[in-house]
């Protein structure tokens, strides 16, 4: 690709392309794309979202992805377009993290274990000894475990910008440069010690933060895999073949039997049943389907084959839509932008004035090149940011550990602080405030009753008939000899028992309820099913009200199901609510200034979880749902969800004293190097000791979960 002025928008039809680029650091980074890349012909605009260490890119359709990769590259940025497949980057820059931590780790006790003996006063050979066993372990550790911070300043300074790994990277080498000198010349002074120990806290804070993005990742691809993943196409000879999803095309006549996940979205033109379609609407009733019904990508066909006319596939799905606007919502999620770009901005220019000052300054003042130097490099070492940086790692990580064990998983590094400011909290029904799954109510049924129904329900997939099931076999009834079963689409399961003939059908119950009819003979048993709310939920949400959080009901279920729970809750609902109106719902409410919660499991929720300013999810949700919320609850108690924002609250009130920490070591320790006091030795112990004081004060987060 070539410069080029600015894209006129009008020249051409522009799409969106989103890139994941692993080396974005920083401020900087974010600066250098959002300002260069619009440079190159047929770019419009680009956006940097810094958490995701994604692009998204506005662009002519004539620029391919391999033109961006090459455009991003010509700036100084490795990337992939998240359409060619997950990026495997981001999984490996991981584990080079923690095999340089490992290194360092190794590198730093040995060296240390070394230094003891030279800070009691070991002199002569056997000091200069240990400096050159310090130095044959120091250069390689450094040289390896250094790498992701050379790596990067040298790519950043190569392409004429700065990072805040150019005067880490300065200090180290600088450290470790003299340090062989002083070995090399049997000086008295190494600093092997003070410059692996540097490195070894900075890998760590490095290795938390990637390790908690690799957690919260959701791939979109998992959402789309929901979809069967081909379908039987009828053929214009009359025949079916098996067509791979990707390659149906709308007008299609697909054959969908019992049992299998349809592929696209369609509307039945033969055939009548009922379908799954939980995990699309988060309602737990099948809903019946006939000529004309329109059907989507994902649900299950449960009674009966159909056969459905393609009206949508691919990227055209309602499921792909859905995926789309998660992907969408997830764009600017934490706050964390701008802080980086605020500590990055100040950083590196603040870190690198100070050196060259002090630099200058002694060498004025006559104190030579060496101890100028030394100073130098005390300063760099001693304004490191590492308490800074696991001041907020540190606590995430202690209070997820606790939440943990609580029964709550925290999967973003970002989602405490969002927990502890939310101030309203909208709850799905079905499987978020419910369990999710119909239970029967048996009480009216003699036990040969329960013996017939058990023989006819354990043949089907209807979920009423699993949850019919579950109920008897948990009651130890044994399913009677019925002999002749046969379930007709639409009608339910029928067969012979004692001369008589016996059925099990579904049957409207009214109201908010499900229910179905047991037939023996002529005598005819109503079968009530409701889905129990989970058993903490007045609690959770009266210590939700107590921390001044409202809640309400938003759910995709059907309306009078909603207005029944709510009124048992007392607190508002709406049902019938779309992905789409979920979102606009979220959208007025942070116009409003709120900051909601979003708590589901439905497929429809997916969106509104990415989108809302905090999300949790069910244990019992589906898998989407687990990638897109922030937190997963396990088991069947709500109760974790109150935990968790109270928890988050107390997790920001340590999180601000560890920066205060920070801020007091910076305010002491800086003035102290500038001024020639503190060694290169010294400034790295402050600077562990800093984050150690930082970590400790985190360490008693594992009690907030109490």
């Amino acid at each position: 690709m070539n410069l080029a002025t600015a894209l006129d928008p009008g020249a051409e039809a522009l799409v969106d392309t989103r890139l994941t680029a692993p080396g974005i650091r920083c401020a900087g980074c974010i600066g250098k794309i959002e300002r260069d890349l619009p440079k190159f012909a047929g770019v419009a605009s680009a956006r940097v979202n810094l958490s995701a260490k994604r692009v998204l890119v506005r662009h002519a359709a004539s620029v391919s992805d391999s033109d961006l990769v090459e455009a991003m590259r010509a700036i100084g940025f490795e990337a992939q377009a998240v359409s060619a497949g997950p990026l495997s980057a981001d999984d490996a820059e991981t584990k080079a993290l923690l095999r340089a931590l490992a290194v360092a780790g190794f590198g730093m006790m040995n060296i240390m274990l070394l230094s003891v003996s030279v800070w009691s006063g070991a002199g002569g050979a056997t000091r200069e000894l240990f400096h050159w066993l310090s130095a044959i372990i120091a250069v390689p550790v450094v040289a390896y475990s250094g790498q992701p911070f050379f790596k990067s300043a040298l790519r950043a300074l190569r392409h004429g910008r700065t990072n805040m790994d150019v005067p880490i990277s300065i200090g180290v080498t600088l450290a470790t440069g003299l340090s062989l000198f002083e070995t090399v010349t049997w000086g008295e002074q190494a600093y092997f010690d003070g410059a692996v120990m540097l490195l070894f806290f900075l890998l760590a804070g490095r290795a938390l933060d990637a390790t908690m993005r690799g957690r919260t990742r959701a791939e979109i691809g998992a959402l789309l895999s929901k979809m069967g993943r081909s379908a039987s196409v009828v053929q214009p000879d009359g025949s079916a073949h098996r067509v791979p999803a990707d390659l149906l095309e709308p007008g299609m006549l697909m054959l969908v039997a019992v049992g299998e996940a349809l592929a696209a979205d369609g509307v039945v033109e033969a055939g009548a049943g009922a379908i799954d379609n939980a995990m699309l609407t988060g309602e737990s009733a099948p809903e019946a389907v006939g000529p004309g019904c329109p059907v989507h990508a994902g649900a299950i066909n449960l009674l009966g084959p159909l056969q459905v006319r393609v009206t949508a596939a691919a990227g055209d799905t309602a499921i792909a839509h859905i995926a789309q606007l998660m992907d969408e919502a997830g764009q600017s999620r934490s706050r964390y932008v701008r802080i980086a770009d605020r500590v990055s901005r100040l950083y590196a220019p603040v870190v690198h004035t100070l050196a060259a000052l002090a630099f200058t300054g002694w060498m004025i003042a006559g104190a030579g090149w060496h101890q100028s130097l030394v100073i130098a490099i005390a300063v760099l070492i001693i304004t490191c940011p590492c308490a800074m940086g696991l001041a907020v790692p540190a606590a995430q990580v202690v209070a997820a550990g606790a939440l943990g064990r609580r029964g709550l998983l925290v999967k973003d590094g970002g989602a405490l602080e969002r927990l502890s400011e939310v101030d309203v909290a909208l709850f799905d029904k079905t499987g978020t405030l419910t369990l999710g799954e119909p239970r029967p109510d048996l009480a009216g049924l003699t036990d040969a009753a329960k013996a017939v129904a058990l023989a006819l329900a354990q043949v089907s997939r209807h979920p009423l008939s699993r949850g019919l099931t579950a109920g008897l076999l948990a009651q130890g009834i044994v399913p009677a000899a019925v002999t002749e079963i046969a379930e007709v689409a639409g009608s339910g399961i029928t067969g012979m028992f004692d001369g008589k003939p016996v059925a099990l059908t579904s049957a409207p119950a009214g109201g908010s309820r499900l229910a179905c009819e047991l037939a023996i003979g002529g005598k005819r048993t109503m079968i009530e099913f409701r889905d129990e709310l989970r058993p903490d939920v007045l609690e959770t949400l009266a210590q939700l009200k107590a921390m001044g959080i409202e809640s309400q009901i938003v759910s995709g279920d059907r309306a009078e199901a909603v207005a029944s729970i709510a009124a048992r809750l007392g607190i508002p609902g709406s049902g019938g609510i779309s992905p789409q109106a979920k979102l606009a719902l979220l959208e007025d409410l942070k116009a409003q200034g709120k900051r909601p919660l979003m708590v589901g499991d439905g497929l429809n929720d997916g969106p509104a979880l990415a989108a809302a300013h905090a999300s949790i999810a069910p244990g019992s949700a589906s898998d989407l749902s687990q990638q897109a919320a922030d937190a997963v609850s396990v088991g069947e108690r709500l109760l974790p969800v109150a935990l968790a924002v109270r928890a988050a609250r107390r997790t920001m009130q340590i999180v601000r004293q560890n920066f205060g920490i920070a801020v007091l070591y910076n305010l002491c320790a800086v003035p102290l190097a500038v001024l020639g006091l503190v060694t290169p030795l010294i400034a790295a112990i402050a600077m562990s000791a800093s984050s150690l004081i930082v970590i400790g004060n985190s360490l008693r987060l594992a009690r907030a979960a109490r």
